[in-house]
């Protein structure tokens, strides 16, 4: 029996070793940890499972029966994340440069399949060369196995990906359907054809770090949702992602404990507004004074900077926030914060996560640019977005609410519960010069008219009290207040039932 033991822990301290000690030195030299020390690190200690620590894989082509290590690049398994339950998986790249094979995806699938099962998160570790060649198309096979589990799995579990090497070719479909992308600065990309294809087909000459790096990612193409500075950071960041998100979608999000009062007043916000409407200010400053002990998790922060996205608490509770920021482009909405805050709508609607928003939107931008890129369809997405919603919406108007763009941010036409707007509020459909011109077109050579008649008009438009008589506006509120009267409106809310007529899916205007 003795030896039978012995045997058992000789095989596992092989599996272990994954690669062998030279390899897992190459993967520390370039500042990554391996695959199991991330696992250690991103679950709670002592709570990780491992499945599948024997597989090895079947090729027989070019010599592989030769060298079959334990766990074919890939380790698997569950554990805890704050003691709630999430799935994970993590490639090795000191096996096979973490390959996908057909029994590295089948390892991969199996995961997938238990946490759809048992309704629990994935999380996945990609660092990865892609497809293994040797397999051929068995390694696609297996590639396209994952792609269905993940098409499944979305709106059911949340699926996170972390990206801490290379991710290239079909690799970066598997994390791109996934709910949230993150990446660590300087080691991680992703790309469908590297860099040396580029230059082949297009003549183009560019680096890795420039074709699909994580500043690449996170500002221009949207495609990540973060960046951090290293594995031990990324990992630390996607435990407190998680404490904000429900384990599937039929289960609520977590309450944890807090300890700010659900009534503070916060006097600062009285005076958050300038006294000139074109000034502008940092509508992160609210969003930091209406959460709970200030904490806010941000998504996509540094794409798409005239919105903002990204989870708060009130009162323990998980609350998604979307929010125009005057500071970038005086907030207008434009293709790429469409696309970035519809995304982050449907999300939170897909698992219950109630949405609060912030407004000051002067309208859409304008320009060919914006009309050429397909502003109008993409403008849709928004708006198609939040009225399919059926979670809690709270929306708070602060300064500007102009045109189609008032109606696109969460207004009580797309079905908003609750509807604030503090006396600084603006609503109308359009500002007060360019309306007047219009208007009054005829008398555009008098300056002293045209002045008296914006005058008039500001007064008669330019405040919520309008919107307020016909029931659009729920209540002026003070800001002061804002966070006591959202923490009560959300609370009111906690068991809506909204019901829409049956449907195989929408198509929203993608």
């Amino acid at each position: 029996m003795k030896d039978i033991l012995q045997e058992l822990e000789n095989r596992r301290n092989q599996a272990r070793l994954g690669g062998g000690l030279a390899r897992i030195e190459a993967q520390h030299a370039r500042g990554k940890l391996t695959a199991r020390e991330r696992i250690e690190l991103l679950l709670d200690e002592g709570s990780f499972e491992e499945f599948d620590m024997f597989v090895a894989h079947r090729c027989t082509d070019f010599g592989m029966e030769k060298n079959r290590p334990y766990g074919d690049g890939v380790v698997t398994g569950w554990g805890t994340i704050n003691g709630r339950m999430v799935y994970v998986f993590s490639q090795d790249f000191t096996v096979f440069g973490g390959s996908l094979s057909e029994t590295h995806a089948q390892k991969i699938c199996k995961i997938m399949d238990m946490a759809v099962q048992n309704g629990a998160p994935v999380i996945g570790i990609n660092d990865s060369g892609g497809a293994r060649i040797q397999e051929g198309v068995a390694s696609l096979a297996g590639y396209a196995e994952v792609f269905q589990r993940n098409i499944e799995a979305s709106g059911v579990i949340p699926q996170i990906s972390l990206i801490m090497g290379p991710c290239a070719g079909g690799a970066v479909y598997s994390p791109a359907m996934t709910d949230f992308i993150f990446m660590v600065r300087d080691t991680s990309y992703m790309f469908v054809t590297g860099p040396d294809v580029v230059k082949t087909v297009t003549n183009e000459v560019v680096t890795a770090e420039e074709l699909g790096g994580a500043s690449t990612h996170t500002k221009k193409s949207s495609v990540a949702d973060g960046a951090f500075e290293n594995d031990v950071e990324a990992l630390a960041e996607v435990r407190r992602l998680v404490d904000f998100l429900p384990l599937n979608n039929r289960e609520k999000p977590p309450v944890r404990p807090f300890f700010d009062e659900p009534g503070r007043m916060e006097p600062s916000l009285d005076t958050l507004i300038p006294d000139n409407a074109n000034t502008p200010y940092d509508m992160k400053e609210l969003i930091l004074k209406l959460a709970d002990e200030g904490d806010f998790f941000e998504i996509q922060e540094e794409f798409a900077r005239n919105i903002i996205t990204g989870f708060v608490r009130l009162e323990g509770r998980t609350v998604g926030v979307v929010a125009n920021q005057p500071m970038v482009l005086a907030g207008c909405l434009d293709i790429d914060s469409s696309r970035k805050a519809a995304r982050f709508v449907r999300f939170c609607d897909a698992f219950e996560i109630p949405i609060l928003t912030l407004v000051d939107v002067p309208g859409f931008l304008p320009g060919t640019g914006q009309e050429y890129g397909g502003v109008i369809k993409h403008g849709a997405k928004l708006l198609f977005a939040y009225g399919e919603a059926t979670v809690p919406k709270v929306t708070v108007i602060t300064r500007k609410a102009y045109g189609g763009a008032y109606d696109v941010m969460s207004s009580k036409h797309l079905r908003g519960d609750f509807n604030y707007a503090w006396p600084t509020a603006e609503i109308a459909v359009m500002g007060a010069k360019g309306a007047t011109e219009i208007i009054y077109r005829a008398d555009l050579g008098d300056a002293e008219k045209i002045a008296a008649h914006t005058k008039s008009y500001e007064d008669r438009f330019a405040n919520p009290f309008v919107a307020a008589e016909r029931g659009f506006i729920d209540e002026v509120i003070q800001p002061r207040s804002t966070r006591k009267r959202v923490c009560r409106a959300f609370a009111s809310l906690r068991n809506k039932a909204a019901t829409r007529p049956w449907k195989k899916h929408d198509n929203i205007p993608l």
